[in-house]
Formats: C-alpha cells, sequence, structure tokens
C-alpha cells in the first residue's frame, strides 16, 4: 500500500496540530507536525524540511501570530515570500491542500482560494468578522454540494462540526459567488437541522457567511478550505450529544458501532485519492 505523507504546520498560535495529525494518522496518512521556520530558511541556516517530500499540506486552525494584522494575514504572507514557489510547484505536481478555519484565512489570503482557472495570486474573495460581533464557538450541521468538485467531500452528505471563529464570515462580491456555484467550487454549506440550506439563519449559519457559504475549493478540487473543524470531531464522545446518543441505542438493545467521528471522513478522501492518484 502506497504511504501517504502528511505536513501537518505548527508553530506561532496554531493550536490545532496534534488533533489534526492524529486525525489523519486515523485516516491513514503518515502525518507529521512542522513548525513553520523547519519549511523556511534563514540568514543561518536552510530550511531542514521541503514539501517535495509530501502529498498532503494542512494549514489548520488558531490564532497564527495572534491574527494580529488581520486573521490569516501573517502566515499567508511568511509562507508567500518564503516558498510561494514551493507551494506553487506542490500544486502543479497534484497534490492537496486543506486549510482549516485560520489555515482557510491563510488560503485566502495567498490567493490559492477560489483558484479560478489556476489562478493562484489574486483576492477575490474574503473571511471577515462574524455578523454577530463576537466569537462563535458551537456546533453547527454542513451540507456538502453534491456537484462539487472538491476531492475532500465526495460522498459526504451532511455531517456535523465544531465551528470556532470570530472572523468567519465568507464574503465576495455576488459574480464571484455565482461563478464558485457555477463551477462547483463550494463544498459545504451550512444547514439547519433537516439538512437543509440555513438560508442566512443564526444559528444555523453562525457567522452571516453569504450564500451559507462554509467551505470552497480552487477549480480542481484539491485545494479546500473549510471554516468548521473536522479534526475536533475525530471520534463519537467530541460530539456534545454523544451520552444521549449512547442511551437512547441502549435502550432499543443496541450499541454504538462507530467509535469514528465524521470529520474524519474528509481526511479519509483525500489519503484515498493520493493513492489512487499520484
Amino acid at each position: 500500500m502506497k504511504t501517504v505523507r502528511a505536513l501537518v504546520l505548527t508553530g506561532y498560535g496554531l493550536n490545532c496540530d496534534y488533533e489534526t495529525d492524529f486525525s489523519l494518522k486515523l485516516a491513514g496518512a503518515d502525518s507529521e507536525r512542522v513548525h513553520i521556520n523547519e519549511l523556511i530558511p534563514s540568514e543561518k541556516s536552510d530550511a531542514r524540511v521541503t514539501l517535495d517530500n509530501y502529498h498532503i499540506l494542512v494549514l489548520g486552525g488558531g490564532f497564527s501570530w495572534a491574527d494580529d494584522h488581520g486573521a490569516g494575514v501573517i502566515m499567508a504572507a511568511k509562507l508567500r515570500y518564503n516558498i510561494g514557489d514551493q507551494i506553487e510547484e506542490f500544486i502543479r505536481e497534484g497534490k492537496l491542500i486543506i486549510g482549516i478555519c485560520n489555515g482557510f484565512q491563510a488560503l485566502v489570503n495567498l490567493g490559492l482560494l477560489p483558484g479560478f482557472d489556476g489562478d493562484y495570486h489574486s483576492r477575490k474573495v474574503a473571511l471577515t468578522y462574524n455578523d454577530s460581533g463576537n466569537f462563535v464557538d458551537r456546533w453547527v450541521t454542513l451540507r456538502a454540494q453534491e456537484d462539487s468538485v472538491c476531492i475532500f467531500t465526495k460522498g459526504i452528505f451532511t455531517l456535523e462540526l465544531p465551528v470556532r471563529h470570530g472572523e468567519g464570515k465568507f464574503y465576495a462580491e455576488g459574480e464571484t459567488i455565482d461563478r464558485l456555484v457555477e463551477k462547483n467550487q463550494v463544498a459545504l454549506r451550512y444547514a439547519d437541522e433537516e439538512g437543509q440550506p440555513a438560508q442566512g439563519k443564526w444559528p444555523f449559519n453562525p457567522n452571516g457567511s453569504l450564500y451559507d457559504i462554509a467551505g470552497v475549493c480552487d477549480s480542481t478540487g484539491r485545494i479546500f478550505g473549510i471554516m468548521p473543524h473536522p479534526e475536533a470531531y475525530n471520534h463519537y464522545t467530541n460530539h456534545p450529544d454523544w451520552t444521549r446518543k449512547r442511551e437512547e441505542l441502549a435502550r432499543m438493545g443496541k450499541e454504538i458501532e462507530e467509535e469514528e467521528g465524521e470529520g474524519i471522513t474528509i481526511f479519509r478522501n483525500a489519503v484515498e485519492y493520493i493513492r489512487e492518484n499520484l
């Protein structure tokens, strides 16, 4: 079986690297946490790690550089001006990139998303302050778009994941939103309890994202940004209602059969794609 190697960035305020690394390993990847300074050469030393040896690059959640100049701005700048060429070569080789929460914000600032027609430099969308003006920490229902080209969401209909952000509102001009929809680059939308689009209603849409967008991909489907946290649902006990579900099953004489959390599907889709295509 082909070894699929994943690199999970860590350092300077990124704080979901352990859960993300664990989730990738559950999904079958040979995952490694790598500090961003290991990738960036300095005057004193060369970079000790290059992207050449990996198939999946993960920009995880947290508050990189304390979001000092805006969420994901400094991380995007450091990556673009130090290893931008490496990242673009990584993409040309058909490999995968996922940005989660703060990582999604960084991908947007880098210009890697929406990546219309291979344009990985232009900024056309933003992730800005929640409509509530407050940090939001809650679980949401997501509806996958069946026609999406996104590699990471294949086979998913609905799933529940937690959101934890203060700047998660997806915003773009109407023309850009229309193009995302037309090109099937909208991967996930916030939904109500029945799995229908939230239509902007709080709390189903927790931040006011236009078109209820929770995740988008580039035109190839290989670069994916998602605001909710799939790594935070790696085991069924992560869900706040797990004891209730266990009790309901017990009263029917059943047990929980699947201990794996729903978020692992996103990572497993990535691992299986690499095994089949690279």
